[in-house]
């Protein structure tokens, strides 16, 4: 609605909630000028009076101007004549005196003129006025620093300050013959008099005029201020109001009837989420979002049409969405006193949720019906009148009442007088009382029946009773005491099992004594075994490394032939016979070894693709022999953390097995590796003859086989598989195997791979024992063979714990 919103904004310029301001077109372009003319007119005005200030003092100062040019020439001119008339008279104070008084009369002298005369030694010898000292000369009258009474005439008439230092014009002329001087001096003060008394007035007019052009000013600027803040007064007022109707979800109607045009405030549009795109709305357009079926905008203007000064309908309008709303108006029939129209002003209110609340107020209570129809037991309402509110079928059934019997509304004594009371055989007494507002007790009918009824005060000051049918409950209750009884005998019956098991804990003590003392024995024992296990390997690799190198030599024919083909045969079995014995002790050996945890690894990086390698060439004779093909998927960049020794057992004892129980001819097995987070994921699988489920479970446990003693057909001690899962979980990882018989077997070993963290952890080398310095110590040698318990490990590097 931000489109509306800008839309009404330009619209309140030519309107204040739908009544129209003037609209001429003098009026429209004084409107777009006010905010110039608000600073044009006061500007105007200033300028106004500076120029006629300006203008009248420049005619002022022309008049002076003209005034003193006028005193100037009357001066010289006046000069001239007293020169003329004083070049004849006698040079004695007397006549001097005397023919300026007949000459000049003082009434015919300007105002403060005086004429001076003097001697040719610049004495004075008389003046007009007269004066009454006439010592001193003209320059001490004039001033001695004057250039007039240096220039004499020749200055003419000149402006200068005297020597009492008024300002003046003075003008000095010489007698013929040099008979003396005459000078005229007139102040300046009294010529400018009647000029200074008509700037006074202009002054006084001109500040009259300004004073009446600054109070029209003032004026206009005041009342452009008052319009200003009236129109900011309607531009609040119209949007504070628009701000309330908005947030009452209510918008503003204004239907001028006459011209068949409506007028909606903002927050109508807002309402029905449309944008303003004119100012007022049509008839037609208003009428067409009407819901037909809740009247239409014709018969409310009849209504009106019928004297009806008054308008409260509720009906729908459809919004911008396509939904509808449900809007209540009402409205008031306002005449207009300007035209005389008359308008339909008034408001409509969205009603919306209130219609929706009462919709699901009237399905609430539907379902509230429902819920206490169904329930099972006997439920009644009534109010603080004791008129019935509600009640069920179980109720009116329980009472032998019908429907018009039991009408809400109906007070209390009218139903239950018509209703029957269902007979009670015994009551019991209140079995909860929770408030003195509140009682539940229970009563047995005579068909048998047990009724528990509840009764609570509302709220409001009503009360609520619910009839529950307890039969089973009672039933149950009566079971519960006949097993209450028999509890009491088990009860006794399990204190005298309790004596029982007393004497039996006190075997039991007994017992674990018993068994510290053989488990001290086994650990003896075993002990004892591992002793047993390294002098049989020290003992009997001592005469199998003699029977192996006789064979071995015989074998061989260093020292001559045997006589017949078969002793060479023998001797091939002799060797090989020693070599399986002594790869089972070493296999047992070794056991023995992990079992008692005396086997430490010395772990370093180790690149898998060469272990992998290395375990292929031991058994690539045995796989070429039975023509099996051997299939390695290991990229070069797979590190393992691991004893490379074990590791190379790991693998040659897997891959051995895969061999060993994969048939000929067309027999496969694969080896691949997968990295898995910070550990590496070893597959290696065949196609052989797979592994029974029943023998799943104890493959991995030292000696146990496949196949059993009576049907065995590969050798083996059965400690291939638990050697390889052993030396796996030493590195921190593990075996798994699934396989299917006939199908084959897939084994997973998963080994760890070097981190930041493993490569700290590892141990410092020291001390350390290998398999490779024991066998040499013992005589043994490095050997291969083949068969299941034959694997070989080949020197992992061990250390004991």
């Amino acid at each position: 609605m931000l489109e509306a919103d800008s839309a009404s904004l330009s619209a309140r310029a030519d309107t204040i909630l739908g009544i129209h301001r003037p609209q001429t077109a003098a009026h429209t372009r004084f409107v777009r000028a006010e905010i110039w003319l608000r600073y044009a007119v006061p500007a105007f005005l200033a300028t106004f009076l500076v120029c006629l200030a300006a203008g009248a003092a420049l005619q002022l100062r022309g008049e002076r101007s003209e005034i003193l040019r006028d005193a100037v020439t009357d001066m010289e001119t006046f000069t001239r004549l007293v020169t003329a008339a004083m070049s004849d008279a006698e040079a004695t104070p007397p006549a001097i005196r005397s023919r300026l008084e007949t000459l000049l009369p003082a009434s015919l002298m300007p105002s403060g003129r005086q004429i001076l005369v003097a001697s040719s030694s610049e004495t004075l010898l008389g003046a007009h006025p007269a004066l009454t000292d006439l010592s001193g000369t003209i320059a001490d009258r004039l001033g001695e620093m004057q250039a007039l009474s240096t220039l004499g005439e020749r200055a003419g008439v000149m402006a200068l300050t005297l020597a009492n230092g008024e300002q003046a014009f003075a003008a000095l002329r010489t007698l013929p013959k040099g008979r003396g001087q005459v000078a005229v001096i007139q102040p300046i003060a009294p010529i400018l008099d009647a000029w200074a008394a008509q700037m006074r007035h202009q002054a006084v007019l001109y500040a009259a005029a300004a004073l009446v052009i600054v109070g029209i000013g003032i004026a206009y600027a005041l009342q452009t201020q008052r319009a200003y803040a009236v129109d900011r007064l309607c531009e609040q007022i119209k949007q504070r109001l628009d701000t309330a109707l908005g947030r009452g979800r209510c918008g503003l109607w204004d239907w001028d009837i006459p011209r068949g045009r409506i007028y909606w405030s903002d927050s109508m549009y807002a309402l029905l989420g449309y944008r303003r795109e004119r100012e007022f709305l049509s008839f037609g357009d208003v009428n067409a979002l009407v819901h037909p079926d809740d009247g239409d905008l014709y018969a409310l203007a009849r209504q009106l049409a019928a004297s009806q000064s008054t308008v409260d309908h509720e009906f729908r309008m459809r919004s911008a969405n396509g939904g509808w709303i449900w809007l209540r108006t009402r409205a008031e029939v306002v005449p207009d006193q300007v035209d005389g129209g008359r308008h339909l002003v008034g408001i409509a209110l969205d009603v919306t949720e209130q219609r929706q609340l009462a919709e699901s107020n009237a399905t609430a209570d539907m379902r509230l019906r429902d819920a206490v129809e169904a329930i099972s037991e006997a439920f009644v309402l009534w109010d603080t009148s004791n008129r019935l509110v509600l009640c069920n079928s179980k109720f009116r059934h329980l009472h032998a009442l019908s429907p018009d019997d039991a009408t809400p509304g109906k007070r209390y004594h009218e139903i239950m007088g018509r209703g029957v009371l269902p007979p009670v055989r015994r009551e019991l007494r209140e079995i909860e009382v929770s408030s003195a507002t509140a009682r539940t007790f229970e009563a047995e009918l005579t068909d048998g029946r047990w009724l528990q009824i509840s009764e609570r005060r509302t709220k409001d000051g009503g009360y609520v009773s619910v009839g529950t049918d307890i039969t089973n409950l009672k039933r149950q209750q009566e079971q519960l005491v006949a097993s209450e009884r028999e509890l009491i005998e088990t009860v006794k019956d399990l204190k005298r099992s309790r004596r029982t098991l007393e004497l039996q804990t006190q075997q039991l003590a007994d017992l674990a004594e018993r068994y510290l003392d053989q488990k001290a024995q086994a650990e003896t024992a075993n002990q004892a075994k591992s002793e047993f296990l390294a002098t049989m390997s020290h003992e009997l690799r001592t005469p199998l490394n003699a029977i192996m190198g006789f064979a071995e030599l015989m074998e061989s024919g260093v020292y001559g032939t045997l006589g017949s083909p078969r002793y060479t045969e023998y001797c091939r079995d002799i060797r090989s016979s020693g070599d399986y014995l002594l790869s089972v002790i070493d296999d047992i050996l070794n056991m023995s070894r992990i079992e008692s945890h005396s086997v430490r690894l010395a772990l370093r990086e180790v690149p898998l693709d060469t272990a992998v390698q290395g375990a292929l060439k031991l058994v690539a004779e045995s796989a070429r022999a039975k023509s099996l093909s051997i299939d390695v998927d290991v990229s070069d960049d797979l590190t393992l953390l691991a004893d490379g020794r074990a590791l190379h057992q790991i693998l040659l004892n897997l891959i051995q097995n895969a061999v060993k129980f994969t048939p000929g001819g067309d027999g496969r097995i694969i080896v691949k590796a997968r990295p898995a987070g910070d550990r590496v994921h070893i597959f290696i699988e065949d196609n052989g003859i797979g592994i029974p489920k029943a023998a799943l479970r104890r493959l991995g446990s030292p000696f146990q086989q496949v196949e059993t003693n009576l049907t065995r057909t590969h050798k083996g001690s059965g400690l291939g598989l638990a050697i390889a899962r052993s030396m796996a979980e030493l590195h921190g990882g593990s075996l798994r195997i699934r396989s299917e018989e006939g199908l084959g077997t897939i084994i997973l070993v998963c080994m760890p791979m070097p981190t930041a963290e493993r490569r700290r952890d590892l141990a410092a080398p020291g001390s350390e024992e290998t398999v490779d310095s024991l066998r040499e110590a013992s005589g043994a040698r490095p050997r291969g063979g083949a068969g299941l318990g034959g694997s070989q490990m080949r020197n992992p590097t061990v250390v004991p714990a």
